[in-house]
């Protein structure tokens, strides 16, 4: 069955950066979408970043010039660099994945999550 599993998550000062990875497994990669969710605290789930099969990245104005997002087909591998976090980067962060696109936020596998904390 399909396994996503994220790591990276961590504590961290406000300013840091953190590189979040996200493993695949029991899909063929390089034919999904990719994206990472985060859920802040008594908020909802919101798209963070997502990069098509085709490698084309699309991100949260929130977060523009401060994420990356990239995949390495080989790995069966996304990740998630991020510079300059603030506190209200403050979240679950969670890897998706999907074949088709039915909608930009509809995703149909995803992971456990990994926790990220930016102290202020």
């Amino acid at each position: 069955q399909v396994q996503l599993v994220e790591s990276g998550g961590e504590l961290v000062q406000a300013g840091g950066s953190l590189r979040l990875s996200c493993a695949a497994s029991g899909l063929t990669f390089g034919a999904y979408d990719m994206a990472w969710f985060r859920q802040a605290p008594g908020k909802q789930r919101d798209l963070v970043a997502a990069i098509t099969k085709g490698g084309s990245p699309n991100y949260a104005d929130s977060v523009k010039g401060r994420f990356t997002i990239s995949r390495d087909n080989a790995k069966k591998m996304v990740s998630l660099q991020m510079n300059s976090l603030k506190p209200e980067d403050t979240a679950v962060y969670y890897c998706a994945a999907r074949f088709l696109r039915i909608s930009e936020e509809r995703y149909d596998y995803w992971g456990q999550g990994t926790r990220v904390t930016v102290s202020s």
